[in-house]
């Protein structure tokens, strides 16, 4: 059996609107316990639960993240070993795109990881259930905008992003350097409920990596906290050529 939901976007520029994911679940051979996705006809999978073959660590090898019962979870590494941002990242390479992710997260501790779209722009996961605005709150765009609304759930229960993502422009000038024309847009569909609405995003956030014309990887942040992972699919809203990179 299959559930189909529809959220009603407005994102300009890119013609998205709608949000549709079809629910289903199977057993695979128990290495990596249950596969789950909802991604419709045409989205990429990214990660359903069996396997980590769309992802790399910073330096393009294979992860070492734990994979269990059909998430995935953050296994932090000792040192920081990445140029600026800890994690692991997509294989591919993106543009403009539409996005689904969901995670968990403990119920121990302080709690800090992220989405970095682009290794550019973060959308900030931390428990902040039941927290003030403005108050590094899941959701935020880190140190650029906090969301219009708190929509955090407890530690142990699993929460979604849909993120629709409109990359910056680009022209060249008569130098042949690339100048930027226009800022990126994106928003941001926390548990059902929007928090950001096409909103511009001004420059690259926090350690995110400097702007530039060129599509970009999707990156889960290890920020030493055991966050989870499951469920997550990608639609391109435009071709990139760009080569992919390939674990060794």
């Amino acid at each position: 059996m299959k559930r189909i939901l529809t959220l009603s976007v407005l994102l300009l520029g890119l013609g998205v609107v709608g949000l549709r994911g079809a629910v289903s679940t199977a057993r695979n051979d128990g290495k990596s316990g249950k596969k789950y996705s909802t991604a419709p006809d045409g989205a990429t999978v990214l990660f359903d639960g069996t396997g980590l073959g769309q992802w790399v660590n910073c330096h393009g090898d294979k992860p070492h993240w734990k994979l269990a019962d059909g998430y995935m979870e953050v296994t932090p590494l000792k040192g920081h070993k990445c140029p600026r941002i800890q994690g692991i990242k997509t294989g591919k390479l993106f543009g403009d795109f539409q996005l689904h992710a969901e995670f968990n997260l403990p119920a121990d501790g302080s709690v800090n990881s992220g989405i970095y779209l682009l290794r550019r722009y973060e959308v900030q996961i931390v428990n902040s259930h039941g927290a003030k605005i403005g108050k590094s709150n899941c959701g935020e765009l880190y140190k650029q905008k906090p969301p219009d609304r708190d929509m955090c759930a407890k530690p142990g229960v699993w929460q979604s992003y849909d993120i629709i993502f409109r990359a910056p422009r680009f022209a060249m000038d008569p130098d042949e350097k690339p100048r930027k024309i226009e800022n990126a847009r994106i928003t941001v569909i926390h548990n059902g409920v929007v928090i950001h609405n096409n909103v511009v995003v001004k420059s690259k956030t926090g350690a995110g990596f400097p702007e530039s014309p060129a599509p970009g990887p999707i990156m889960l942040q290890d920020h030493g906290s055991p966050v989870r992972f499951r469920n997550i699919w990608i639609i391109p809203l435009t071709e990139v050529k760009a080569p992919d990179y390939k674990a060794k």
